[in-house]
């Protein structure tokens, strides 16, 4: 299969990881404290992924500069865009109760969500692209934290999103598009970096990285935090030991 194909087929995978999420929250209504228990665990999972992989791949590839720039550039790139949308009613995006308005109560708020999925989704995806033009084979540690990180977020929205009266047309169709843009973002990840120097690679790597500590830390720890509590460090260190393990395992 060739390599291009592969970009696409991890993104769209790692994307659907939402769509799994969403429907296990249409289907049953899981218990707050269990939604938060899952996000707390992505959330480690993913920092785990973020300093065994992606930072430290970045800085073995093109230096400490390259990946500290990049590294910076997304994040203040990621927070800016989130406050943006948050001015239009996406600020409670990951929320799994009542703090997501409805499009009767703030018009617009509907796709200022679906722009603030796909800008949490984005880095994530051109990060598995990314992977196959360094490694040739997309990186396991990174696509399992991905897709762990992806289940709870697809589940505690689609929580929030019901309860703000949002239809199953719509909840359904944005995963879905979300899904599939993911898939579109790695494969523009590894066609359009394909054969560039390491440094390049180390900074786009690094802005991707950088995007996403800064989505873990605005909209996932809140989520989880409102339940768990004092609990929710320690749930998140649970997750960040697991992607740790496997990251040892399959490196």
């Amino acid at each position: 299969m060739p390599l291009w194909l592969q970009a696409f087929l991890w993104g769209a995978i790692a994307g659907g990881a939402l769509l799994v999420g969403s429907a296990i929250a249409w289907k049953w209504k899981v218990p707050p404290h269990i939604v938060a228990f899952v996000m707390a665990f992505g959330a480690g999972v993913l920092i785990s992924a973020l300093a065994f992989e992606l930072v430290a791949e970045a800085q073995e590839a093109g230096g400490l500069l390259p990946t500290a720039l990049g590294f910076l550039a997304g994040a203040v790139t990621y927070v800016g865009a989130n406050a943006l949308l948050a001015r239009q009613g996406a600020q409670h995006r990951k929320r799994s109760g009542g703090q997501q308005p409805s499009e009767e109560e703030d018009a617009g708020s509907g796709n200022a969500i679906a722009l603030g999925a796909l800008l949490d989704g984005i880095p994530e995806s051109v990060v598995l692209g990314l992977g196959l033009v360094a490694g040739g084979a997309v990186n396991p540690a990174v696509l399992v934290a991905i897709f762990i990180s992806n289940v709870p977020e697809g589940l505690s929205s689609t929580a929030g999103m019901r309860n703000a009266g949002r239809s199953s047309r719509y909840v359904f169709g944005l995963w879905g598009g979300i899904a599939l843009v993911s898939g579109l973002a790695a494969l523009a990840g590894y066609s359009l970096l394909a054969g560039a120097s390491g440094v390049t690679v180390a900074f786009i790597t690094a802005i991707a990285a950088g995007a996403i500590l800064a989505m873990v830390a605005d909209t996932m720890i809140p989520e989880a935090f409102e339940r768990q509590h004092m609990l929710t460090g320690l749930i998140a260190a649970l997750g960040f030991l697991t992607a740790f393990v496997v990251h040892e395992v399959s490196g």
